[in-house]
């Protein structure tokens, strides 16, 4: 106890947390090669919703296993509306485009969900719209054209409408913050592993009519193939609940601001995933649209001392 209190006095990570968070970044970010795996051969409904079933499952089976009382005091259906929105509509959507894009464009277009905060912070909480945050939002938009526009992927209205998809996720995540310290923290909050299962299961009950119209509709797809269901079970188990206690893990250690910096890492593995195992190709556009995309997010998450430090040098 009086290490870690040690090292929060002089604002450094410890090695577990930073473990952790290199940890939680390899993991998120290999949920864009799974996705690019599974959904091409399952499709994108039933790649959803089995990845939101096993998350579910295996965080029914955290709880247990760490004796969680299942308390939500009043807050289960907020829990469900927030899966919906955090996890149910986002997961279809990068199902979707991973139909079309390569893991690793997914990852770095899943690097503007801060920019996506901004914005929908100042539309529809009355967030302060700084000058800052502008020139992030430009930076970032930049960023994600570069990406489409001039990387290895020919530029189709199947890719547009991939990279859309990805965005539409992101503003999804960015609109599921505002509600939980609406609807979660300022009513007394709860227990984030709680929080965490609610919004499965709420994701679960959001997709599942789509899967059952999608496997009566559509074409049967090829369920046996091994290698296909061991993405899906690393996607739902690992990518999914295991991800979820280490974040909430990191936030408690750490913090929520400290914890968001692994947005800038999971970009690095998504492209490193999807070269090392799907082949995909690099160029300089990755280098480019991510930097960017990198430079909107220090302007959005910068510490308070550093901003003051370049104002006062302007």
């Amino acid at each position: 106890m009086h290490e870690c209190h040690a090292w929060a006095q002089r604002n450094i990570l410890r090695p577990a947390d930073f473990t952790r968070m290199i940890a939680l970044s390899a993991i998120w970010g290999a949920s864009f090669l799974f996705m690019r795996i599974a959904a091409p051969v399952l499709g994108a409904l039933p790649t959803a919703f089995f990845r939101v079933l096993f998350g579910a499952l295996g965080l029914a089976a955290l709880l247990a296993a760490m004796r969680v009382r299942w308390r939500f005091n009043g807050k289960f259906g907020a829990t469900l509306a927030l899966g919906a929105i955090n996890s149910g509509v986002p997961f279809i959507m990068y199902c979707l485009a991973a139909e079309a894009l390569p893991a690793g464009y997914s990852a770095i277009l899943n690097a503007t969900t801060p920019l996506m905060g901004v914005l929908i912070g100042a539309l529809l909480f009355g967030e302060r719209l700084t000058p800052p945050k502008v020139l992030a939002m430009v930076l970032g938009l930049a960023g994600v054209g570069v990406l489409t526009r001039a990387g290895p992927v020919a530029l189709t209205p199947t890719v547009l409408l991939g990279a859309g998809a990805c965005l539409v996720a992101t503003a999804c995540y960015g609109l599921a913050g505002f509600l939980t310290r609406r609807w979660i923290t300022e009513k007394g909050g709860l227990d984030s592993k709680l929080v965490a299962f609610g919004s499965q299961l709420g994701a679960v009950l959001l997709v599942l009519p789509f899967f059952a119209i999608s496997s009566v509709t559509g074409p049967v797809p090829d369920w046996g193939t091994p290698g296909v269901w061991a993405a899906m079970a690393g996607l739902g188990f690992m990518c999914t609940a295991l991800a979820y206690i280490l974040y909430f893990r990191l936030i408690a250690d750490i913090g929520p601001i400290k914890s968001l910096t692994v947005t800038f890492l999971i970009p690095l593995f998504g492209v490193l995933w999807g070269a090392l195992f799907l082949g995909e190709r690099l160029s300089w556009a990755h280098a480019v649209g991510g930097g960017l995309i990198g430079l909107a997010l220090w302007l959005v998450l910068r510490p308070a001392g550093a901003a003051a430090r370049v104002r006062k040098a302007a």
